[in-house]
């Protein structure tokens, strides 16, 4: 018996020896397994770099927004014209745009200065072209040495007042003169009267000293009617007012603590590269750029977010290119997983997303219901000769990718400016809606999965969004009439053949207006169909959007928006623009109003409420396309408009994906004994910029929230949570029954602004004292 017992202690121990060996192994091939990813991301994150880097130096000088190489060129020109007054006067007039482009103001001023000098040369072409610019290399002398150099809260805000007038006032006052001989000259240039009527206002002097003949009536005045609390740019407060080009922005919660943190990008590829300002959760950011690596990743005219691999950490998808014909357009686009420990690695090539071509929009979606988010890229045809058609990542389930756009019916041809989707026909199936710089508009219907692959039809026609061929660029669906069905807003943008200071200045004269400025909200007909209500709405306006997206400012329920404009033209000096919606039926502009009119050129626009008051802010990233464009972002604080009551929620997909994305929403209440609805859906917004992934929404005078229904997007199943307080931040996770909630800190921004302001003041006073 005691021998058995002996035995039976030395097969344990075996067993015990063996089990552990067994782990070992298993920890051992594990081991070996992870450092074999992490090499593979390291060499894959190592050569993407080395394409970028690639690209960056073969083509860097030979796109239009890099004007370097031209200019050596007319440099040469100049010296081989010699004594040749005309052809030299030529020359140097295009050297003056190009020193613009760069950013050498003084130098252009110079050069054009050299033809106005020759007597022979007035009334000559050339003298007629040069003087414009002439006029215009001023008037950016004026915004470098004030609203860049000394940059202020108030700088570039229309109408300029306070700290936003012109200290230094020698570039207005040189280009007022100038200006003045040019409409003298022409005055039915509108476009140099719009910037001129802007020059006298950064003196202070507009209207008062305007020449009657050449005076725009009424520019800035608030005619909305509407009682708003202006907002306040505290961007320089926490360090977010980085001198950029044009570049996307995310406002998003990157390391799962609750608080919103913001990331930006630059499109000059091997120069400008991404801003991650992380939210130290007690009211500053601080810049974690190198920390996340980050830095390292240059380029990117825009970003789209979401956790592509479900593993509970929200990633960023940059996209290049954009705006960029023939090869140098060509860039890939980067997927940077979030790592879960502040940094991201570039892991492109191994999801299988490495392309090249020119795009800066796409949007996630779970197109086939499978719980995985799959990705619709709209890439940029220039040329008929060199197709770039529109990709479809379909995922595999495993964090990569598969392209699937040529079976799906959806490799689009076309220069692809905008992309948006949703399940417009309420079906539970997400569909594309397509904004091209060519003129058409595309929605194709999402007809669910045939022979293994989910397929697309063009339904464009039949819907009606056929009715007009004008060149568009941002879009969106939402639900700005809260009926539950989701319409379209697309923006007219065709600045090559319309200036935009010019159909401004047409606006405001009244002036007839081309169709290609303006805006179009297309109101869903509840059976595949939308009706074009632009006019009703009060959106028949001249804006050449870009950046652009939309959220609710005042927590009345309608989703507002705003819309970054401008393009690359220097005399694009128009204010970007905020319009109220006035409970679905009309929208009103309260720019003026709401003191975020930056006349500087507009791109990534977030909504969110980064401050955790309840009410949302916005969030732009400004700055235009070329070199000597670069301008400082907007960080718009919104002081709160009213006692409206919200809620916020954070939701998380399990056998839909893990962000949500596509989840819709229904919140039911009273207000004042009304019933009322609201609809939302789980998404970043816009096409160009990007709010956070958790739903902030208002709910007017509410006391209790009745219902909140949400389906979720793979399964088309409903959850409903009933008699909900509002005013909290919720976590709700599909299948649970139970609803987390979210401990917050709020932040006085507004007080840290004038405090900060109060500082700077007594700084200003110090140094003046002492003869600084």
């Amino acid at each position: 018996m005691l021998a058995m017992r002996e035995r039976y202690k030395f097969y344990q121990l075996q067993m015990k020896n063996i089990i552990l060996l067994i782990i070992m192994v298993i920890a051992s091939v594990s081991c070996e397994q992870q450092k074999n990813k992490l090499d593979a991301d390291k060499a894959g994150e190592e050569r993407m770099l080395v394409i970028l880097d690639s690209i960056s130096k073969k083509y860097g000088n030979d796109n239009p927004y890099s004007p370097q190489s031209q200019l050596a060129y007319f440099n040469k020109e100049i010296e081989r014209a010699d004594t040749n007054v005309y052809r030299k006067a030529g020359m140097e007039y295009y050297k003056g745009g190009i020193l613009l482009q760069l950013g050498r103001e003084k130098e252009a001023i110079e050069t054009f200065s050299n033809i106005a000098a020759v007597p022979r040369l007035k009334g000559t072409e050339v003298y007629k072209q040069m003087l414009p610019d002439y006029a215009l290399a001023y008037m950016r002398y004026g915004e470098r040495t004030n609203c860049i150099n000394h940059h202020m809260a108030e700088s570039c805000i229309f109408p300029l007042q306070g700290m936003g007038l012109h200290h230094d006032e020698t570039g207005s006052q040189k280009a007022i003169e100038l200006y003045k001989e040019v409409l003298t000259k022409k005055p039915d240039d509108l476009a140099s009267r719009w910037v001129l009527n802007i020059a006298y206002m950064t003196l202070g002097e507009y209207p008062a000293k305007v020449p009657k003949a050449f005076l725009i009536p009424d520019m800035g005045k608030d005619n909305s009617g509407i009682t708003v609390k202006p907002f306040i740019d505290v961007a320089s407060d926490f360090n977010f007012d980085t001198e950029n080009d044009a570049g996307g922005a995310i406002v998003d919660d990157f390391n799962n603590d609750g608080y919103l943190d913001v990331i930006t990008s630059d499109l000059r590829l091997g120069k400008g590269f991404m801003h991650f300002f992380k939210n130290n959760a007690n009211g500053s950011f601080t810049d974690v750029t190198t920390q996340s690596g980050l830095k390292k990743f240059t380029g990117g005219l825009n970003m789209i977010q979401a956790d592509y691999n479900n593993d509970g950490y929200t990633d960023i998808l940059v996209l290049r290119g954009g705006w960029l014909s023939g090869e140098y357009g060509k860039q890939p686009n980067s997927l940077l997983r979030n790592n879960g420990d502040g940094t991201f690695t570039d892991v492109t090539i191994q999801s299988g997303l490495l392309s090249f071509h020119s795009t800066q929009t796409a949007v996630w979606k779970d197109f086939n219901n499978d719980g995985w988010l799959d990705l619709f890229i709209g890439n940029e045809t220039t040329d008929s000769h060199d197709p770039q058609p529109c990709e479809l990542y379909i995922s595999n389930g495993d964090g990569t990718f598969t392209n699937l756009a040529k079976q799906a019916g959806c490799d689009v041809v076309g220069y692809v400016k905008g992309v948006a989707s949703a399940d417009y026909n309420n079906d539970g199936l997400q569909d594309i809606f397509i904004s091209t710089y060519n003129g058409m508009r595309l929605l194709l219907k999402n007809e669910g999965v045939q022979n293994g692959v989910v397929h697309f039809a063009d339904a464009t026609r039949q819907a009606g969004l056929d009715d007009i061929y004008v060149k568009t660029f941002p879009t969106w669906f939402w639900d700005y009439d809260n009926d539950g069905w989701p319409d379209i807003f697309v923006c007219g943008y065709d600045c090559d053949n319309y200036p935009i200071a010019y159909t401004t200045a047409a606006e405001a004269l009244g002036k007839p207006l081309p169709d290609a400025s303006k805006m179009y909200l297309y109101h869903n007909n509840h059976n595949g169909t939308f009706t074009n209500v632009s006019v009703e709405a009060g959106l028949d306006k001249s804006v050449f959007a870009m950046g652009s997206n939309f959220g609710d400012i005042d927590n009345d329920g309608y989703l507002d928006m705003y819309l970054g404009t401008g393009n690359p033209d220097y005399k694009s000096l128009v204010p970007n623009k905020l319009f109220k919606n006035i409970e679905g039926k009309k929208f009103v502009d309260i720019t003026t109003a709401a003191r975020v009119g930056n006349l500087q050129k507009g791109h990534g626009v977030s909504f969110a409420d980064l401050d955790n008051d309840g009410d949302q802010d916005i969030f732009e990233e400004i700055g235009g396309a070329y070199a000597g464009d670069v301008y400082y972002n907007s960080f718009y604080l919104n002081p709160g408009q009213n006692n409206n009551k919200w809620i916020s929620l954070t939701l998380e997909g399990t056998k839909s994906n893990r962000s949500a994305i596509g989840a819709r929403i229904k919140i039911s209440f009273k207000e004042n004994g009304i019933e009322r609805s609201l609809y939302r859906e789980e998404n970043s917004g816009g096409s160009f910029g990007c709010s956070p992934l958790r739903r902030e929404i208002g709910i007017g005078q509410a006391n209790i929230i009745d219902e909140i229904a949400i389906t979720w997007p793979a399964t088309n199943k409903t959850q409903v949570f009933k008699n909900i307080k509002p005013c909290q931040f919720l976590k709700i996770k599909e299948g649970s029954n139970e609803i987390e909630t979210i401990q917050l800190k709020t932040f006085d921004f507004e007080k840290q602004h004038k405090e900060n302001n109060m500082n700077m003041m007594d700084m200003s006073a110090a140094q003046h004292a002492h003869g600084e």
